[in-house]
């Protein structure tokens, strides 16, 4: 792991930097990171995800591990979603929220339960130091309990796509292929102690590797050998879109409730136990929605890009909301977006213009995701 230290700012460098470099990718700063944001092109690593397997180095994103005597509920406490579904024994993780208490939404993450009394939580890169300041800002009522960043020490690898289990499995001295969704297990991939997880945001199947920072070159470079293709951030973003995932900052932030990001199934009201933001959410659980999240699919070439307005009708109607996330879907050969839009024209193919540059596109609600595979 290195960084860039300049008057102004300091920019971290993943462990696998000169890989990239090495391999041609297109580096750009993001989240305080230098990180690759394609290699061939966005359309060929779509594809590569789509049809084979996909590398990506995701080492940028927070790592936190939890552990101690009270880390459980500590984690109960913290999160939407109810901890105690996880095994005891490990093995398993979810997708959860970090939110305030009036509901408002910190971040999304997800939790990995390695044991009893220890668990990974792995945070969106450019929350990284909001997360731990909120996690540590929660512990007063917990003494057991150990937080412990370990972003720069560690790396993380996705493998996605219809072969990409496949492919680690061939490295791996353990089956991985039998690891079910959300499923994880310690094994050793091309000689290397990795934490395998069923997990992935791309809509394929794979799995996220966990590793030593200075071994993670070394296991980059035994996928890629073994078939999987670099890919940067751009694909990763398209793929997203395309599977309907939402991203902190677009469909989601401290301002949006779960169930105005489509996130609702996350938040476990009837869980024993309480947690940050219950009573506020367990009030507006059911209430009217005055904004909801929506897929919107362009009926024409047009590209629709985060915070064009979204009109009524397809004469020019009024202003009914925004788009979160849009981008041109290879894998459906059109324009698609995520948009936050009023609840009353939320209804799967009700007419809709998205306004590109003061030109009125026509485009039609559509459901999400857009494209599904797991």
């Amino acid at each position: 792991m290195s960084t860039i230290e300049s008057p102004a700012t300091t920019i971290l460098r993943t462990s696998l930097f000169e890989m990239h470099g090495a391999a041609g990718a297109k580096m750009v700063p993001f989240a305080g990171w230098e990180m690759p944001i394609q290699y061939q092109g966005v359309l060929p690593e779509v594809t590569a995800v789509r049809e084979s397997a996909g590398l990506f180095d995701v080492s940028h994103m927070g790592r936190v591990r939890v552990r101690g005597g009270d880390a459980f509920a500590y984690l109960q406490h913290l999160t939407v979603n109810d901890v105690s579904r996880l095994p005891g024994a490990g093995g398993a993780a979810q997708y959860s929220l970090l939110c305030r208490e009036a509901g408002g939404i910190i971040d999304d993450i997800i939790v990995y339960r390695l044991g009893p009394d220890e668990f990974i939580v792995v945070v969106n890169a450019s929350n990284r130091e909001k997360d731990l300041g909120w996690m540590r800002g929660h512990t007063a009522a917990f003494s057991d309990l150990v937080l412990e960043d370990e972003t720069r020490e560690t790396a993380l690898i996705a493998v996605q796509g219809p072969k990409a289990m496949d492919l680690v499995d061939q490295l791996s001295d353990r089956d991985v292929t039998v690891l079910p969704r959300f499923g994880l297990d310690e094994t050793v991939v091309a000689g290397i102690p990795t934490l395998a997880a069923r997990t992935g945001y791309t809509g394929e199947d794979g799995v996220e590797l966990f590793c030593p920072a200075d071994a993670a070159p070394d296991l980059w470079k035994a996928l890629a050998d073994a078939g999987g293709v670099p890919c940067g951030l751009g694909a990763r973003d398209t793929l997203r879109v395309e599977a309907g995932l939402p991203l902190y900052g677009h469909e989601m932030d401290e301002h949006t409730h779960p169930y105005e990001a489509r996130l609702g199934w996350v938040v476990r009201t009837d869980k024993s136990s309480d947690f940050l933001g219950k009573n506020t959410l367990k009030a507006i659980k059911n209430a009217p929605r005055k904004k909801t999240l929506v897929g919107v699919a362009m009926e024409g070439r047009a590209i629709p890009r985060e915070g064009y307005p979204v009109l009524s009708g397809n004469n020019g109607g009024d202003a009914i909301g925004y788009i979160t996330s849009g981008t041109f879907s290879p894998t459906l050969g059109k324009g698609v977006a995520m948009a936050r839009i009023a609840a009353g024209h939320a209804e799967k193919e009700t007419p809709v213009e998205v306004l590109i540059r003061d030109t009125h596109h026509t485009a039609r609600v559509a459901p999400l995701p857009f494209y599904k595979n797991v």
